[in-house]
């Protein structure tokens, strides 16, 4: 099953009616990447604004409603503000290196959103490893995390990195095997395909038992893996001052912050294409309407960040001995069991479909 879901060939096609192909090639190029950039920008700010409502209603305060109508515009003010605030350094530290962590995290967010079926249009890159290339890109972001930590010649920024190190390289071992749990059922790691084998139910309800598993564990170490509450060992205000990013400022800590923001947004995308039929509808009711299809993956996406924020607000930090032993004794050895589990469920055809 091959199905051409991208949006590259629909501009490549317009711009080839009035320039030469390989000018419509690097154009779709940039037309991408300028709408890419705009969805990172957009979702980063406001999914900023919508972590401090959340925040607010957990502990029955307000949050920001003074800046445009309801607080809505309060994040472009503090994009406004960082931009303008002075670029600060420590003197020892190594230049090159310091200035250039940033774009780790920034560019590998930015690689993952291209991928994501967000309807059945609207995909810039469908390619044949779609989950695999968003387990690695992902993994790419943990460098500038270390490169910025070591980098910055501060010892609680380079604390704050050497944790980032450890608690990702960690729990990615989850998010993968349990990525692989469901790659059991689809038999296809595309993107797309995935999505379509969702079209007989759910992939969370195909694989009952299994696939719920799979879904809790992936959540707890893809928040874990975001370096969120209760798994913030990173920043760790109260013993790091702000950890890996202590001597970043302006728009480059902007980047760092932006980049947690999105990071979270990918995770909760990932399993909503997985888990929960991407851009499909329950039981195909809007299944008529295709344009649809965007507000359905938004829709879920913003659910599980919600949950993911929930998180949060709702549990205190761990340690990192407490951190690491989740892990390594009791997630990764549940999951290698949980895929033995599925393997057994998709054998003997025990799937739920309808």
């Amino acid at each position: 099953m091959n199905i051409s879901l991208n949006i590259t060939t629909t501009i490549t096609e317009f711009l080839s009616g009035f320039m030469s192909e390989g000018a419509a090639n690097i154009g779709a190029m940039v037309a991408i990447a300028l709408i890419y950039l705009a969805i990172f920008a957009v979702a980063g700010l406001y999914l900023v604004l919508l972590e401090r409502k959340v925040a607010a209603w957990f502990q029955l305060r307000l949050g920001p409603n003074r800046v445009g109508p309801w607080g809505l515009l309060q994040t472009m003010a503090d994009a406004l503000k960082l931009v303008s605030k002075e670029l600060t350094g420590t003197e020892k530290a190594d230049k090159f290196l310091y200035n250039l962590a940033p774009y780790f995290v920034i560019v590998s967010s930015l690689m993952a959103l291209a991928v994501f079926p967000f309807t059945k249009e609207f995909q810039a890159f469908d390619i044949n490893i779609g989950l695999f290339f968003l387990i690695a890109i992902s993994s790419i972001g943990v460098i500038g995390i270390l490169l910025g930590g070591w980098a910055s010649n501060n010892k609680f920024a380079l604390i704050g990195a050497m944790r980032s190190g450890v608690q990702t390289i960690s729990y990615e071992l989850s998010v993968g095997l349990s990525l692989i749990t469901m790659v059991l059922l689809t038999g296809t790691l595309q993107l797309s395909e995935i999505v379509e084998v969702q079209k007989n139910g759910w992939l969370i309800v195909q694989g009952h038992i299994p696939a719920i598993i799979a879904f809790m564990i992936y959540m707890i170490a893809g928040t874990a893996e975001t370096n969120r509450a209760p798994f913030d060992m990173v920043e760790a205000e109260s013993e790091l001052g702000a950890g890996f990013h202590t001597e970043y400022s302006g728009m480059k800590f902007a980047y760092f912050f932006l980049a947690e923001f999105i990071n979270m947004f990918i995770i909760a995308a990932i399993a909503a294409t997985v888990f929960f039929g991407g851009w499909l509808s329950p039981f195909g009711i809007t299944e008529s309407i295709p344009w649809l299809g965007v507000f359905w993956f938004i829709g879920k996406t913003f659910m599980l960040v919600f949950l993911m924020m929930w998180f949060r607000w709702t549990f205190p930090r761990l340690r990192v001995d407490q951190l690491l032993t989740l892990e390594w004794k009791y997630l990764l050895p549940l999951n290698l069991l949980n895929i033995i589990l599925m393997a057994l469920i998709v054998w003997l055809n025990l799937t739920i479909q309808f």
